[in-house]
């Protein structure tokens, strides 16, 4: 409340102290206002300055102890493990768990590399992630309360995606497993 007076305070003081205010138009025709007298210039008369009252708000104590306490969550991705590797897969399974459950009215949604996936959770906290390039991924999830605001975010999980490669030992379409052309000799 202090600071609210101090300001008004320091608003208010120059226009106490205000004297006569000049205005006058240049020859090339700016419109200029000073307080020192000016050829050609005309003294305008300010009106009081305008003021108003504060609206008055209950104090921050008084208010949170009506509020409800807000949720403290604990969230986690189960599934997949940090450092898992999927070989040949174009989707992923994620599983995670919040300590206490998410009510109907939070949002869950699930991060793969810092972007937001979309789509909900099929059962539970199971979420499938569709096209997922082959490479390093990083996946986690954000649980937000009724009122937009992040109630927890878990720590993220990295796994891999591999996609086998055609010079692959294993490959039957690799060069090297084919058997040699027949060649007359």
């Amino acid at each position: 409340m202090r600071w609210k007076l101090f300001t008004l305070m320091l608003l208010a003081a120059p226009l106490a102290l205000a004297g006569p205010i000049y205005k006058w138009v240049d020859e090339n025709g700016v419109v200029h206002y000073s307080d020192q007298p000016h050829e050609n210039a005309q003294k305008i008369q300010l009106g009081a300055p305008q003021t108003y009252k504060a609206t008055q708000y209950a104090e921050p104590a008084a208010v949170a102890d009506t509020a409800a306490p807000p949720l403290s969550y604990k969230c986690a991705v189960i599934s997949p493990t940090d450092q898992q590797t999927f070989t040949s897969v174009t989707s992923v399974a994620v599983s995670a768990q919040a300590d206490p459950p998410p009510g109907p009215d939070a949002q869950i949604f699930v991060m793969l590399d810092g972007r937001m996936v979309a789509g909900q959770p099929t059962e539970g906290l199971q979420f499938t992630l569709p096209n997922v390039d082959r490479g390093e991924h990083t996946v986690s999830i954000v649980i937000r309360d009724s009122a937009g605001k992040v109630a927890c975010q878990s720590g993220g999980v990295t796994f891999y995606v591999r996609e086998p490669s055609v010079l692959g030992a294993a490959n039957p379409q690799n060069p090297a497993n084919q058997p040699p052309p027949n060649r007359p000799h």
